[in-house]
């Protein structure tokens, strides 16, 4: 689709407010100055922004300075306090919250684990689309253990899942696979989501699971390329927006039932591998 004139101008408005932020993360971001530097009055920038970045400016700018002190705690040579100070938020309480409310674990809890999180790059409104890679295979019957998500989101379940160290128990403390998987349940008009191991490796404590059978038959194998910890995420999230794209352009339809992602989070390779249930059009 070709961009018109008065898009591309609203898109290089919501930039300009963009590159602003960024130049300025850790000082206070009024929203008149964003739109000011927009070219926009407050109201209208704000909804162009809602548009076009689908968060709000504040969000957008919370996120981002959460994302970089996770990236500097990681570096270790200062205080959790000292972070939050230097990016912006007036108080260690204040940022814990946000820590909170984004990722659904302490960032206590984050530093002691290190697993991997979802964490907000500065936004390019050109960065191209890839099409991600994938390949019919044909996959045998099993099946899993789970766990029931309760999060809106399956990267704060996830998140929850690694801290917790929810894998070992179920394994009795075996690196193994974890499986993601998603099925949308047309009766409620939501999506139902599950963590957990293959049966045969599920030789610990079981409580609160449940049991599915992941039928055998044609899917189309995608698998991430590996990449640093706080861009897998993110990867993983772009290899999924593809999937319907690659599917048309190859000759594939999607077929209800479960779609599957595994991992090991304990590999560091930062990889993992999505089957989508499909059939040729």
């Amino acid at each position: 689709m070709i961009e018109s004139p008065r898009d591309a101008a609203k898109r290089e408005a919501v930039q300009k407010a963009i590159d602003y932020i960024e130049a300025h993360l850790p000082e206070p971001l009024p929203l008149d100055t964003l739109a000011r530097a927009a070219g926009y009055s407050k109201f209208h920038f704000q909804r162009l922004f809602l548009e076009t970045v689908h968060m709000t400016p504040a969000v957008y700018i919370r996120r981002r300075r959460i994302s970089e002190v996770v990236r500097a705690m990681e570096a270790g040579e200062q205080s959790i306090s000292a972070l939050a100070f230097a990016w912006g938020f007036n108080s260690k309480e204040n940022f814990t919250r946000a820590f909170k409310s984004e990722h659904h674990i302490l960032p206590t809890e984050f530093k002691s684990v290190g697993n991997s999180l979802k964490l907000w790059d500065r936004i390019a409104l050109e960065e191209p689309f890839v099409m991600p890679e994938g390949a019919p295979v044909m996959l045998d019957s099993f099946r899993l253990i789970v766990l029931p998500s309760d999060e809106a989101v399956p990267s704060d379940f996830w998140n929850r899942y690694n801290v917790g160290g929810w894998s070992a128990k179920l394994s009795g403390g075996d690196v193994v696979e974890d499986w993601g998987v998603s099925l949308w349940d047309s009766a409620e008009n939501r999506l139902r989501y599950f963590i957990g191991i293959r049966e045969e490796y599920a030789l610990g404590d079981l409580s609160g699971t449940i049991p599915l059978d992941i039928p055998g038959g044609t899917y189309i194998r995608f698998d991430t390329p590996p990449g640093p910890q706080f861009r897998f995420i993110a990867t993983v999230q772009r290899t999924w927006a593809g999937i319907s794209e690659w599917m048309e352009h190859h000759g594939y339809r999607r077929m209800a039932g479960y779609e599957l992602e595994y991992y090991v989070e304990s590999s560091r390779t930062f990889t993992e591998t999505i089957l989508i249930p499909a059939e040729p059009i």
